[in-house]
């Protein structure tokens, strides 16, 4: 089952830094960790001694539409063998280690590894096994440290929630941040003559029925309405309901109109039969 913003027909993004999940115990977190990737255009995925079963039918529905990054996850004996190839390899922690490593929050460093990642450099992400995290020696293999700004007494994030905010970060530095999608507009801007002439008719009932009260008030209740009008920023289809809605207060309920019974025609009596004597 895939979700109600899965759109085949768009352009499907890939790329971006390798995510490398080290010992990871649940399969359904891997699908989950795949399906974060996927909504920000992460399509490597590498697997350390996975511990879960990938072939699981729960796992799978985990995935959620990115099967593509599921499927094509790399599995590797050791760490060491995952990050052969990658020229900067962050690691993810919750705690400080004393290392003595670089620390960044995921916006600073995703926008550092998308700008080197545009100059032709590979760069992954560590995360450590759902329980315990990553071990000492395993951060000692990364260049320096992701951490995120999160409550301090309750740092422990869900695996995939943690691609998935790397993931975010990623996709905000490289792609941008705009919205996919704006609001349609339906309908343009109302003129300003038809704005007044609609300002111009509902004050108009308004103080045939008492509103504009005390009187020495009128041109400031006046300003006050016109104002709120205003700050909408209204369309021509806003005025023309707004009339409507007024113009039916005003002259009451429209007279519903009859409509004719359509007559049947009438049966027509067969002839008596007489019987016979």
């Amino acid at each position: 089952m895939v979700g109600s913003g899965t759109d085949k027909t768009k352009l499907l993004l890939t790329g971006g830094p390798t995510i490398i999940l080290v010992r990871p115990q649940l399969a359904v977190n891997i699908g989950m960790a795949a399906r974060a990737m996927a909504n920000f255009g992460l399509s490597d995925l590498r697997l350390v001694a996975p511990r879960g079963d990938l072939a699981r039918d729960d796992a799978r529905a985990a995935a959620a539409g990115a099967l593509h990054v599921f499927e094509g996850a790399k599995l590797y004996a050791t760490l060491r063998e995952a990050v052969a190839d990658l020229g900067f390899v962050w690691a993810t922690t919750a705690r400080e280690r004393g290392q003595g490593k670089r620390v960044e929050a995921p916006a600073t460093a995703l926008a550092e590894t998308a700008a080197r990642i545009a100059q032709g450099e590979a760069h992954g992400i560590l995360f450590g096994p759902e329980r315990t995290g990553l071990d000492n020696d395993e951060i000692a293999t990364a260049d320096a440290i992701i951490t995120f700004p999160v409550n301090p007494a309750y740092a422990s994030l869900n695996l995939a929630q943690a691609v998935l905010l790397a993931g975010y970060e990623w996709f905000r530095a490289a792609h941008g941040d705009a919205p996919a999608f704006a609001m349609v507009e339906r309908s343009p801007p109302a003129p300003r003559d038809m704005v007044l002439s609609f300002f111009d008719y509902l004050e108009g009932a308004l103080e045939s029925s008492g509103f504009f009260r005390p009187e020495g008030k009128q041109a400031v209740m006046r300003r006050n309405l016109r104002n709120i009008f205003h700050r909408v920023g209204l369309t021509e289809q806003d005025v023309r309901t707004l009339r409507g809605a007024v113009v039916r207060l005003v002259e009451g309920p429209r007279t519903a109109p009859q409509t004719r019974r359509r007559q049947r025609p009438k049966k027509e009596t067969p002839p008596e039969i007489e019987a016979d004597d």
